[in-house]
């Protein structure tokens, strides 16, 4: 993918905020069209020719608003979120790598080198309250030993996950299913915070963006994508955590699902996930 002029954020903003048009979309249009100017200039029967554009999408390219774009821009910026260009060196490296990675990621907080060590810890929105409390000690070991907690700023076990690193005076990774000006749930917004402070936020949807469920969904894959490792604490049989252990599986990353009744965690393991035994040291079973 080719870089934009210093400073040009609009046509990538715009063109990367349009449902659909992903990284590998995005390549086929330059290919054809040569330039950002031009993919917004071209008629839409020109558009819809490339693979992957359809109707809906052509009509949204033609609709782009570049002016618009610049002002949002200037008000997310504004505002402490950093935009980061799939093509720049400040885009995180694992996720770069990835097959599908957004080609615009918005970002509050900074990440650090050392955030390319980092795990996954992953769980039902309603977990027991024992399994609250493991995903809180495991995200507080792992932050010890030196490792990044990414999750997903969802309540229970993601909240329990940030909350134990955090504590542990450790660093935290958060993958939102909504904008970042529109922290969901709401009350996470004080732990929002608290994780861009001392780590970052990052969503790749428009940054007033409100949750929806292909968002929450697709998020998954940059949780995963983001670690080394990705570990299930509890999760039922319809989980949305059960997505991030099957994006994992496909990046090459290593699932771990606690040893656990849970019906989420039993379908794990029946289908190769290691199973991380619950006795002693959270972390026995880690390599």
């Amino acid at each position: 993918m080719t870089s934009p002029p210093p400073g040009d954020l609009a046509p990538w903003v715009a063109l990367s905020l349009i449902p659909g048009l992903g990284v590998r979309t995005l390549d086929r249009l330059l290919d054809a069209f040569g330039s950002l100017a031009a993919i917004l200039d071209a008629p839409p029967d020109a558009l819809m020719a490339v693979p992957r554009v359809g109707p809906k999408t052509a009509a949204a390219i033609r609709a782009v608003d570049l002016a618009r774009t610049r002002a949002d821009i200037a008000r997310w910026q504004a505002s402490g979120i950093a935009i980061l260009l799939h093509t720049g060196a400040d885009y995180p490296a694992a996720l770069k790598a990835l097959d599908d990675p957004p080609p615009v990621l918005f970002r509050r907080g900074a990440t650090l080198p050392q955030d390319d060590r980092a795990i996954a810890v992953v769980g039902t929105r309603r977990p027991s309250a024992p399994a609250r409390e493991l995903a809180s000690r495991l995200a507080g070991e792992l932050a010890a030993r030196g490792w990044t907690v990414v999750s997903g700023l969802a309540s229970g076990i993601d909240t329990a996950a940030h909350r134990g690193a955090l504590d542990a005076g450790g660093r935290t990774l958060a993958v939102l299913g909504s904008g970042l000006g529109a922290i969901y749930p709401a009350h996470n917004a004080r732990l929002a915070a608290r994780i861009a402070d001392s780590g970052a936020l990052f969503c790749e949807t428009h940054p007033e963006a409100a949750p929806n469920s292909p968002v929450l969904v697709a998020r998954n894959r940059l949780i995963s994508g983001l670690c080394h490792a990705v570990i299930v604490v509890e999760a039922g049989a319809q989980s949305g955590s059960l997505h991030a252990a099957r994006f994992a599986g496909q990046q090459g990353r290593i699932v771990f699902a606690v040893d656990s009744p849970a019906p989420g965690n039993r379908q794990l393991i029946a289908n190769g996930a290691r199973p991380l035994a619950l006795d002693g040291d959270s972390l026995n079973g880690l390599p």
